[in-house]
């Protein structure tokens, strides 16, 4: 089992930054793929980056292209998001994730993860 812990969410205005922590233990030698997804009110949950361990590449939705940015720390076993220029549709409950298998095309599909954190809240406004 792997287990997942989330911190760092926050209310902030249009504009600023937050930076998530995903602090993982347990059983996770063979995890593949981690992940940040997110999930506003009356909506779907969406996938929005990706980071593979096997080759260190990351992938981003459209939507967060260019603002936010993963990493990865192996010596702390962190995943992390750095949230810069946020805008109020940015405003969600953000999940980390884990999956022992890579899905390229599909990195942003929830039922693909293996593993999930318990979500923090992140909102935007003014």
């Amino acid at each position: 089992q792997v287990q997942l812990v989330e911190s760092g969410g926050g209310s902030v205005q249009p504009g600023e930054s937050l930076r998530l922590s995903c602090d993982v233990s347990g059983n996770s030698r063979h995890i593949y793929t981690y992940a940040w997804f997110r999930q506003a009110p009356g909506k779907a949950r969406e996938g929005v980056s990706c980071f593979s361990m096997n080759d260190r590449n990351r992938y981003y939705a459209d939507s967060v292209k260019g603002r936010f940015t993963i990493s990865r720390d192996d010596d702390k076993n962190s995943l992390y998001l750095q949230m810069d220029s946020l805008k109020p549709e940015d405003t969600a409950v953000y999940f980390c994730a884990a999956a022992y298998n890579f899905y390229k095309m599909d990195w942003a599909r929830p039922h693909l993860y293996d593993f999930w954190g318990q979500g923090i809240q992140v909102t935007v406004s003014s």
